[in-house]
């Protein structure tokens, strides 16, 4: 893949998506610039609403793009499914220690899934695309989720956990689907995309 006539910019704070980019061993510039405001109504369906998102703050960046940029944004949700007369339920970020520990409960025991979408785009052409992981997590105890969330604060991660750290390793019993996904950025796919861009 030849991108050395490319500027590719990551339009996200995350740095697990930065980490997860570097890997694919391209340059690229970090530019979060951007005026979309992220928010939805109760009508868009739950499993829509990462490309919604991935889309938004593509078309919400500071400025148009040159012939040679590539602008990479994305969105990843945890999404709890429905399961009987419960509909299914976005996990976002935690507000606090209290409603991260809630969301830990929520997944307890149970299956979710983990859906990332990705918009790239340049001066000419644009993608969308999402990739859905299933992760299954063992019944956490409360002093299990306590331990997690006093020593490693996952206030900033979606549905309060993120699978490389101490919860991962002792709580996911099964995955089905990309692991980097669930970390945040499902680079494989990314890597197939550059390359019709390219």
């Amino acid at each position: 893949m030849d991108l050395s006539s490319k500027h590719i910019i990551l339009g996200s704070n995350s740095p697990r998506r930065r980490e997860l980019l570097k890997g694919l061993d391209i340059d690229f510039e970090v530019d979060t610039n951007n005026n979309f405001k992220e928010s939805f109504g109760p009508e868009v369906p739950y499993d829509k609403v990462p490309r919604l998102m991935a889309e938004g703050k593509s078309h919400g960046f500071h400025r148009p793009l040159k012939e040679n940029e590539i602008l990479i944004t994305a969105d990843t949700m945890v999404i709890l499914p429905p399961a009987g007369s419960k509909p299914g339920e976005i996990l976002g970020k935690p507000k606090d220690r209290e409603d991260a520990c809630r969301m830990l409960r929520d997944l307890s025991g149970r299956e979710h899934h983990v859906t990332t979408a990705v918009t790239l785009r340049d001066a000419n052409h644009e993608e969308t695309f999402d990739v859905t992981t299933e992760v299954w997590f063992k019944p956490l105890s409360e002093e299990e989720i306590s331990y997690y969330v006093d020593t490693y604060k996952p206030f900033d991660k979606a549905g309060a956990y993120a699978i490389q750290e101490w919860i991962g390793h002792i709580g996911i019993t099964r995955i089905e689907g990309s692991y980097f996904n669930v970390v945040g950025f499902p680079v494989q796919r990314v890597y197939e995309a550059l390359q019709r861009f390219a």
